[in-house]
């Protein structure tokens, strides 16, 4: 993929995904969590499944690339999501924010200890201070509860699927794969409302605005971008970009929520965006390394 379009990518996916906590925040207020969730994801893989139907994108013919695509869905979006706007009703939009972009550290430790992967010195370095600018630009707070343990869950299961995407997306469609994960994971998340939680649905002007733009705009849009993105590159590398993630979110919440953006949210930007310098930085001798690697297989 041509480096400014995965820039491009990669910015909008962000802020699309930093603008969930905010519009999400504010649909809270007439929509349960869980069915929230479930309505946009299962929103948002029809409205996929029918562009990938009509397109004719080529479905998978074994049943073992379904399972795949279900776990996918089970993590990336039932778990990751359940998570997040279960937490957001009980602990700060900046605590869960902090929680759940813990994923690129996680990451960097899943991939190393249980795939073998090898990440240098500076990566870790990177990642580090990535998230040390993510609790440093959502102003330091910081309480441990159960919740947390909700949200670092949600955390967990968004690292297991940029794992899975990244070893698995290869062999199935990106249209195909983004359509079918998030209408599983939305039925299970829709499962889930029934069963756990006590459904509320208020419809008005703004609970059907915060809907469709959470399933079409922070869902179909975002995650599409996404998948193109890590099926590009190296997962850790791809991850680490999440930390920009919840700094479009405090901006959205400026802008939505009228909070007030401080220094805290400057001295962070600039601690993410060093982390992002770090795990991505290639020197000469790398590339050399790598080339040479290359010609070994």
């Amino acid at each position: 993929m041509n480096k400014f379009v995965l820039i491009t990518f990669v910015l909008i996916s962000t802020a699309l995904m930093g603008s969930s906590f905010s519009v999400g925040k504010i649909g809270l207020q007439y929509v349960s969590p869980l069915l929230m969730v479930g309505l946009r994801f299962v929103l948002a893989g029809l409205l996929m499944a029918v562009y990938v139907g009509l397109t004719k994108k080529p479905l998978p013919k074994e049943l073992k690339s379904w399972i795949k695509i279900f776990l996918i869905g089970l993590f990336q979006t039932a778990g990751v999501f359940a998570a997040i706007f279960i937490s957001l009703r009980t602990i700060s939009a900046g605590q869960s924010a902090i929680l759940t972009f813990m994923n690129p550290l996680l990451v960097v430790i899943f991939g190393s200890l249980v795939l073998g992967m090898k990440f240098r010195f500076v990566q870790w370095l990177g990642v580090i201070s990535g998230f040390a600018g993510v609790l440093i630009a959502l102003g330091g707070h910081f309480e441990f509860q159960f919740d947390t343990i909700l949200g670092f869950g949600g955390a967990v299961s968004w690292a297991t699927a940029t794992l899975l995407v990244n070893r698995w997306g290869k062999d199935l469609n990106t249209w195909v794969l983004s359509a079918y994960q998030m209408l599983f994971g939305g039925a299970v998340l829709l499962m889930c409302s029934v069963l756990f939680e006590e459904m509320q649905l208020i419809v008005n002007p703004t609970s059907i605005f915060v809907i469709l733009w959470l399933a079409i705009m922070a869902s179909v849009v975002q995650f599409t971008m996404w998948f193109f993105v890590l099926q590009s590159g190296n997962p850790a590398k791809v991850s680490s970009f999440l930390f920009l993630a919840p700094f479009f979110g405090v901006l959205t919440g400026w802008l939505l929520l009228h909070e007030e953006i401080g220094l805290t949210l400057i001295i962070g930007g600039a601690f993410i965006f060093s982390g992002i310098f770090l795990v991505n930085w290639t020197t000469k001798r790398m590339c050399e390394e790598a080339v040479f690697i290359d010609k070994e297989k």
